[in-house]
């Protein structure tokens, strides 16, 4: 398994863009769905690598809330994505990244087809305490016939090996998998590197 650094990125390497979601025009507006299960760092992602204050819809968790959502794994959690958070990346003076982080519980399923249109790949995020929660987003993305690689995110354990996660999520031996921190700038920028060079590989795979 390939795992992103923690290195910090230099202050003066961090750009400072106007605090706002709304998109800029570009030549190649390029978009990217984060998905996974309940509380497995999709938030937590797209807030550390965008460079923008992401737009969230993150609501305070009501006792209500938490008859439908199973906590239990995540007693922590205190807040959750209701409809989807976005975050920007400019690659450079042509291109940006816009990122899309899908809602994890089982309710708020019925917007990921819509946040998936137009999607050019997607991360998947596993939490190996939970693996099977992820099972929803792999069967999407397989219906809609989306590239994506898989990234596990680091909640302190337990250890798989990749063998084992592969194997728990009948992942294609194709399929690239990270491991990584969703709190680190660097770590989740690596994410995204990854698949955007699983995307390339797929291209010349096909185009030869």
């Amino acid at each position: 398994m390939t795992r992103g650094t923690r290195a910090a990125r230099p202050a003066e390497h961090r750009r400072t863009l106007p605090g706002t979601a709304l998109p800029q025009k570009a030549e190649n507006a390029l978009k990217i769905v984060v998905v996974g299960g309940f509380g497995v760092g999709k938030t937590t992602m797209v807030r550390s690598v965008s460079e923008i204050r992401p737009l969230h819809t993150e609501e305070v968790m009501s006792r209500a809330g938490r008859t439908l959502d199973d906590t239990s794994r995540v007693t922590a959690k205190t807040a959750t994505t209701v409809a989807f958070d976005f975050g920007r990346i400019t690659i450079d003076t042509r291109s940006i990244l816009y990122l899309f982080g899908a809602p994890g519980q089982e309710r708020f399923w019925f917007l990921w087809d819509r946040l998936l249109a137009g999607t050019i790949g997607a991360v998947v995020l596993v939490d190996t305490r939970r693996l099977p929660e992820a099972w929803y987003a792999l069967d999407r993305l397989e219906h809609h016939g989306m590239p994506y690689i898989v990234a596990v995110n680091d909640f302190g354990g337990p250890l798989h090996s990749d063998e084992h996660i592969r194997e728990a999520l009948a992942l294609d031996a194709d399929v690239p998998l990270v491991e990584f921190d969703a709190r680190d700038h660097s770590s989740s920028k690596f994410v995204l590197i990854a698949l955007v060079e699983h995307l390339h590989a797929l291209s010349l795979h096909q185009k030869g």
